[in-house]
């Protein structure tokens, strides 16, 4: 298997990871072309995006994507207030959930991280205006990689992500190492990952 862009059965080419839209990957397709890469300043969807790549760790993508309506109605939608607010028969009920990844650990981190997401809105007006402060750009307008990129160039971690993820941790935020951070901010759009040849990419 390459991983450079291939071409579907529908005449697009997609980064390699995306999968075939006619082999059954529809989630991992439409996850491609309609959100990886695309700004988001929603909290509530920044809120989710976070927390899902945080279960993503150890797994694969694409078994997110198949559980991620089950979180949603697991998590009250991902809204911060709610998931802060959630007890101890809120974490029974989860660890029971075999909609979700059912990780006590993972489950744990997103209540507390929760809490530390509603004291950055409270700071800072959003989690969004925060984003845009820590990494010192206007976040929402995404690097886009230069042309010749191959996936081989693509660094699992940068110096924003390490720094993201420092300050973070500092404020109490779980599974959110250099690594995570960075899969986050690839999704969120802080930066614009897609490859030359994807029909996606933007480069000049």
């Amino acid at each position: 298997m390459t991983d450079e862009p291939r071409t579907g059965p529908d005449g697009r080419a997609r980064c390699w990871w995306a999968g075939d839209p006619g082999a059954g990957d529809a989630l991992m397709v439409a996850y491609h072309d309609d959100e990886w890469g695309v700004p988001v300043s929603d909290d509530v969807e920044l809120f989710e995006r976070l927390t899902l790549e945080g279960f993503q760790a150890g797994l694969s993508w694409s078994t997110i994507l198949r559980k991620r309506d089950a979180f949603r109605r697991a998590f009250a939608g991902f809204e911060p207030a709610a998931v802060a607010a959630f007890d101890e028969a809120d974490r029974e009920r989860l660890l029971a959930d075999a909609g979700i990844v059912r990780n006590r650990a993972k489950v744990d981190a997103t209540i507390g991280n929760a809490g530390a997401f509603l004291a950055i809105v409270a700071e800072r007006g959003s989690f969004a205006s925060y984003l845009t402060d820590v990494l010192g750009r206007d976040a929402p307008v995404p690097r886009v990689l230069p042309p010749g990129t191959v996936f081989a160039d693509l660094a699992a971690t940068t110096a924003e992500s390490d720094a993201l993820s420092k300050d973070l941790k500092r404020r109490g935020f779980r599974f959110v190492g250099p690594t995570i951070v960075y899969a986050f901010m690839e999704s969120v759009g802080v930066v614009d990952d897609h490859l030359p040849g994807c029909w996606r990419y933007r480069g000049a």
